[in-house]
């Protein structure tokens, strides 16, 4: 498979308040973020060029880089703005977004006090995370060795890049075997999460998904729920064993890449890509759409 390297495309990249030439957007070898994962961001989506919960995203960039320490330099409102003209410098409607804060080259060691915050909007397109032909199927997960650490331990209500390190190893991990991706336990052997998506399971008409007390508790995720209650399913949302899998129906995960996306495996337990989950698809679908149900 050919792929187009991300430092060598054509477009605009929105750098420290003003949109520069893709190719032109670099930072420094002795960058602290590269160094010392001092780096938060956000994933987002555009539909009909409009970005689905931009604010949303905007505020939690926000909150957190105040939970690494350092305060982002722009409001709210400018990121919401830059978010805009990233889309607009590059002609898309249909688009995936990445802002991103981190911690500049003024000093090099643990401590950081002394460097200058650095913001980036950056958009591609990117049609779905994983292929149509296996969303349809329904996804595979193996079960991770690496598990999300308790928040005595790390940040975890921060979107930082640092505690995607163990999610890029089970990934890798997954794929290497033949699976779409992986489910993460937590350090108590609960289910969490999938590498970059919130986890959902279906038993009779209630739906069942892990408390997010050590992991991002996703704005797809809130999204998605507000739906499931929309359609008068119970929502259920507690600690879930991993054995408990074996007696639910179906499963499916959220995240703005993953949209929402039917499970077909955990590890040893089968799922069926059943109707609560394309209904809940096509809520999705035609929520962020604006589509009239």
């Amino acid at each position: 498979m050919s792929l187009v390297p991300f430092d060598d495309r054509d477009g605009f990249i929105w750098l420290d308040g003003k949109l520069v030439p893709w190719r032109d957007a670099k930072i420094h070898v002795l960058t602290h973020a590269l160094h010392y994962a001092s780096c938060v961001f956000e994933g987002q989506r555009a539909y009909g060029g409009e970005v689905f919960k931009l604010t949303e995203h905007s505020q939690r960039l926000h909150d957190s880089a105040k939970i690494l320490g350092f305060e982002v330099p722009y409001s709210v409102a400018q990121l919401d703005e830059a978010n805009r003209a990233v889309l607009k410098a590059n002609k898309f409607t249909d688009a995936y977004l990445r802002p991103v804060a981190w911690r500049g080259a003024e000093q090099m060691g643990v401590a950081a006090q002394a460097t200058k915050i650095h913001v980036a909007v950056a958009s591609w397109q990117w049609p779905s995370y994983f292929s149509p032909e296996a969303k349809m199927k329904g996804l595979k997960l193996m079960i991770s060795d690496w598990k999300r650490p308790s928040p005595e331990c790390a940040p975890t209500k921060s979107k930082a890049a640092g505690l995607y390190m163990i999610c890029t190893l089970s990934k890798h991990a997954a794929e290497a075997k033949g699976f779409n991706d992986a489910l993460m336990l937590d350090y108590r052997g609960q289910v969490a999460e999938a590498t970059g998506a919130n986890v959902f399971f279906v038993k009779g008409q209630k739906i069942y998904t892990p408390t997010p007390d050590c992991f991002l508790d996703g704005i797809t995720r809130r999204t998605v729920i507000d739906l499931i209650r929309k359609r008068g399913f119970e929502l259920v949302e507690r600690a879930i064993q991993p054995q408990e899998m074996e007696f639910f129906e179906q499963a499916f995960l959220t995240g703005t890449a993953a949209e929402v996306t039917p499970l077909g495996e955990i590890g040893p337990y089968r799922f069926e890509v059943g109707e609560i989950v394309k209904t809940l698809m096509q809520d999705y679908d035609d929520l962020v759409n604006r589509r009239q149900a």
